[in-house]
């Protein structure tokens, strides 16, 4: 599948975006992250930032139409003994904004991301999706993912 969206460009998140960036996290009341505008938060979210950007292991994506942040997805790259040593690529916190939702965009994010693990060599592509975003499981299946595992979290705050 090759998805082009000429209006829509994806590149590397800058700390200018995260306000956006934040706001996009925050109207998302599914997720149950507990992220918010609240500017007492920020810095929080800059030092979250600042780690990501400075890990040659994570990219923080946005996906940016007409100068507004649209959309954003994470990348992590692991490298285990399993596999004889390869390396997998995580995408994590992959969000489009609501009223962009249906465009594409979501779709070109995750090839993007394909492509960058292609061209990074990596074995395997992998995402965990809330077990409640139905609509969510449907769009991965229809990009190729396959579901394969169950996943366990512990909250520890």
């Amino acid at each position: 599948m090759r998805i082009e969206l000429p209006d829509v460009l994806v590149r590397k998140a800058h700390s200018g975006d995260l306000p956006a960036l934040v706001a996009l996290f925050a109207a998302d009341a599914l997720g149950g992250h507990g992220d918010t505008t609240d500017p007492v938060a920020f810095p929080d979210y800059a030092r979250a930032f600042a780690v990501i950007e400075a890990s040659p292991h994570q990219t923080l994506y946005v996906a940016e139409r007409d100068g507004e942040i649209v959309g954003t997805f994470q990348t992590m790259v692991t490298t285990s003994l399993t596999g004889r040593g390869s390396s997998a690529m995580i995408i994590e916190a992959v969000q489009t904004r609501a009223d962009m939702r249906g465009q594409g965009i979501g779709a070109l994010m995750i090839e993007f991301a394909i492509a960058e693990a292609k061209g990074r060599g990596v074995r395997l592509v992998q995402l965990t999706s809330n077990a409640i975003r139905r609509d969510a499981h449907r769009f991965y299946e229809r990009l190729g993912f396959k579901p394969s595992h169950l996943g366990f979290k512990m909250a520890l705050k």
